[in-house]
């Protein structure tokens, strides 16, 4: 038997995971003689309850095996504190291997971790890069990458950016996307959800925003101007505005959140199938978040993006997302071009196809996990 624990911190984590979790149980059932014991370690970066807990609900994982409760702090302090438990997580259970996701904090400690107990670390969406060392999550990616035995990449720029690294080709693996995966999964219920019915939306003909980085939320001056912008969309359309709780909070320092019109529909943080019925049934997302990109241009919906870099650059390419920058005035150009109809065409990009996790899994039990 081998050991395997899959770490999860943020919400983008968890639909990455579950995937890898359906495969190793069905590679379980179909072989007796290597057998497979995969443990879900959730760190606690996302502590609150509709950031984390309803993503387990929503996506059939089993409660954690092991939930470190770090919560929030510092980017210092909330890796220390994560490498720390984490150790003892290790120490205890000796695993064989660790799998870390995405780009997150939780990816980098539990990696380096792993790597000083001299634990194998496989890292699934290796390679991606938006060049924007002033991203914390850049950073993780870069050192995470260095140190990983697996790099399972999503897309073609990140083959070329690791070997631009010198990262040696047979620890670089394509193999799509895990994301992409549990989105063709759960279709059958994200056809079943409510939510549209819930926030009295039309299918197509709403706009969908989600706003969160510091370059667009953590200043007075960039959220009057986003106020500013939402308003104006929502004089042409309908907005629903999942709002993260740090843009929340910046909003009522600011005392902006009152000066919103009634057009744009505040929510709290949206479970996984709501808010993936909501990404398919929109006319238009807006976003500076990464997972969403990608959806969006599996489901072919318009997305603009508000940051001057992506590394999803496929969304791009050929893909349905438009890369912006942060000046709203162009950003609400673009989007008002969009709605009368100038849309941009785009395709599915290369092994997004819901088998990401099969391909995973079959590789890291072909090598046996020496």
């Amino acid at each position: 038997m081998k050991k395997i624990i899959s770490v999860v911190g943020a919400r983008p984590n968890f639909m990455k995971v579950a995937p890898l979790h359906r495969a190793f149980k069905e590679f379980s059932i179909y072989n007796l003689e290597f057998t497979i014991e995969h443990l879900i370690c959730h760190t606690g970066q996302h502590y609150d309850e509709k950031m984390s807990k309803v993503f387990f609900d929503d996506l059939e994982l089993p409660k954690p095996d092991f939930y470190l409760g770090v919560g929030s702090g510092s980017h210092a302090a909330q890796t220390a504190k994560v490498m720390i438990e984490f150790e003892k997580v290790l120490l205890k259970e000796k695993p064989d291997l660790v799998i870390v996701v995405g780009d997150v904090n939780s990816t980098i400690a539990c990696s380096l971790t792993a790597k000083k107990l001299n634990i194998k670390v496989a890292h699934v969406e290796a390679g991606l890069r938006s060049f924007d060392m002033e991203m914390p999550e850049e950073i993780n990616r870069i050192l995470t990458d260095r140190i990983s035995d697996y790099l399972f990449v999503t897309e073609k720029s990140g083959l070329q950016n690791l070997k631009n690294e010198g990262v040696p080709d047979d620890k670089v693996f394509f193999v799509g996307n895990v994301m992409i995966d549990s989105l063709i999964y759960y279709q059958p219920k994200v056809d079943q959800s409510n939510i549209l019915d819930n926030l009295c939306l039309f299918p197509f003909s709403f706009c969908l925003v989600t706003l969160h980085r510091p370059s667009n939320v953590d200043t007075k001056e960039s959220l009057e101007k986003l106020v500013d912008f939402l308003n104006r969309l929502g004089e042409e359309r309908k907005v629903v505005f999942p709002i993260h709780p740090r843009t929340k909070n910046n909003l009522e320092k600011y005392e902006l959140l009152h000066l919103l019109n009634n057009s744009v529909k505040i929510s709290d943080p949206i479970g996984y199938i709501d808010f993936q019925a909501l990404v398919k049934y929109a006319e238009l997302i807006v976003t500076d978040s990464g997972g969403i990109q990608e959806e969006s241009t599996y489901l072919g919906v318009q997305c603009i993006t508000l940051r001057t870099t992506t590394e999803r650059p496929i969304t791009v390419e050929v893909g349905t997302n438009q890369l912006i920058g942060i000046d709203l005035k162009k950003a609400e150009s673009a989007c008002l071009d969009v709605l009368k109809g100038n849309k941009k065409e785009g395709r599915i990009p290369e092994l997004w196809d819901g088998k990401a996790a099969e391909r995973i899994v079959e590789i890291i039990l072909s090598d046996k996990i020496n």
